[in-house]
Order: C-alpha cells, then structure tokens, then sequence
C-alpha cells in the first residue's frame, strides 16, 4: 500500500524538494495518525501489534522513497523488498524499538526499517549514477 501512495504522489506535477515535502509530509501525518490508531487497536484488540494494523508498514514503504519520490517500477520493486527484509529481520534498534508502549512501538520499528530501506536504496544510487 506504501509504494501505491509513493506511486500516486509521484505523479503529481512536483519536482525536486517540493515532491520529496509532500511525501515527507504525507508520512509525518500517517506516523501520527498511525501512533494514534496503533495504541487503539492494541487496545480494541486486547494484543500488542495486532495483524490489523498496516498504517505501520504504510509509513514505513513511504519512507524508503524519501529521496526518490519519482521512483520508477524498478525502484519501486526494490526498495518494497528492502523495506521488507528490514521489516522482517529488525536489525538494532528496530528490534528494541517494538518494545515502546502503545501504538509507538508498532510504528517506530516501522519507520527504522523505512530509514534503513532509505540508505540502502540511497548508496545504490550513487553507484548506479
């Protein structure tokens, strides 16, 4: 669901740091709504991190495309199975991070497998110039 936003809002007539804002922008305000609704579900729920929530993974996609708003489908292919592989394995701190009460924790090990997504794709980048 990441990728589709990170699709869609790349194909707004934006370039350069006004695309990388609103995409910036777009996952502060899902990461604070996502704390939020997290922390309910947990809640509604009864359990910590339950299936339902995918704001988290959202966020997360979002932000390994930081830099590269205008991702083509290879990118775009690339960087969902990098997120996922972080996602997956949470190298420090994503791991320690789930720990955080209510929907923080849900969310943060997210965003820290997004920023690791991010530099990934980032070095690959500058050797791929």
């Amino acid at each position: 669901m990441g990728v589709a936003v990170v699709w869609g809002l790349g194909q707004l007539p934006l370039r350069g740091a006004a695309s990388i804002g609103v995409l910036g922008a777009a996952s502060l305000s899902l990461f604070i709504v996502g704390v939020w609704a997290a922390g309910e579900a947990e809640e509604f729920f009864g359990r910590t991190d339950p299936g339902q929530v995918v704001m988290d993974e959202v966020v997360g996609q979002m932000l390994t495309f930081l830099l590269i708003p205008h991702a083509n489908w290879k990118w775009l292919l690339g960087g969902f199975l990098l997120f996922r592989a972080f996602d997956i394995i949470k190298p420090p701190p994503a791991r320690q991070a789930e720990r955080i009460p209510r929907g923080w924790g849900i969310m943060v090990d997210d965003v820290i497998a997004g920023i690791y997504g991010l530099v990934v794709l980032a070095v690959i980048g500058l050797f791929n110039r």
